[in-house]
């Protein structure tokens, strides 16, 4: 147990009994606890592997490569459409981690034998991504705005076009395409 780790663990009122025993049956893998994006992570040789965060309804195991895992059990969920290699095991109570620790040991233990294989699922490339025709059309408009938004790293620019293509109605496009263009030329990301 790493100490830097127990405020997490220390600071949480909803999910405390199931967060303490998944941390147990994580550890007993033989990973090696960080906090990363304020949630306990274990990672294997320096690799991240699986990380342990809460939301209203559930607690999880998030697996970082959890796309490529066998799933025979049907029990890893996709968070959204977007999430392309990350899934989920959502669980709601103490009981249901007691039950499932084998089967849970046994998805953590073959997420680290993929990590040691070097297996990592190939992602979808920014170019794949759909360009909102209303953001395509102010790119071919404002040459620096195009410079600006190829310069930005492939995680920013997904973020963009995700976001630019979420809203249903074209005033929402380009309300949002409005917004967002001087952070695009300053060089930052939508949550920058």
């Amino acid at each position: 147990m790493n100490p830097k780790v127990d405020w997490f663990f220390n600071k949480v009122t909803k999910w405390q009994k199931e967060y303490e025993e998944l941390r147990i049956l994580v550890l007993d893998c033989g990973l090696t606890e960080e906090l990363k994006w304020g949630c306990p992570c274990y990672t294997f040789q320096k690799s991240n592997i699986v990380l342990i965060h809460g939301f209203k309804n559930y607690c999880a195991l998030l697996f970082m490569q959890g796309a490529l895992l066998k799933d025979e059990k049907k029990i890893l969920v996709q968070q959204t459409e977007n999430v392309q290699a990350a899934r989920q095991i959502r669980l709601t109570n103490i009981q249901e981690i007691v039950k499932n620790k084998s089967t849970l040991k046994s998805y953590i233990k073959e997420a680290i034998e993929l990590e040691k294989a070097g297996l990592k699922l190939e992602l979808k490339k920014t170019t794949e991504y759909k360009m909102p025709e209303e953001f395509q059309l102010v790119l071919d408009d404002m040459p620096e705005l195009k410079t600006a938004f190829n310069i930005l790293t492939p995680g920013r620019q997904r973020g963009y076009l995700l976001y630019f293509s979420s809203a249903k109605q074209t005033k929402t496009r380009v309300a949002r395409i409005e917004k967002y263009i001087p952070k695009i030329l300053d060089g930052k990301g939508l949550e920058d």
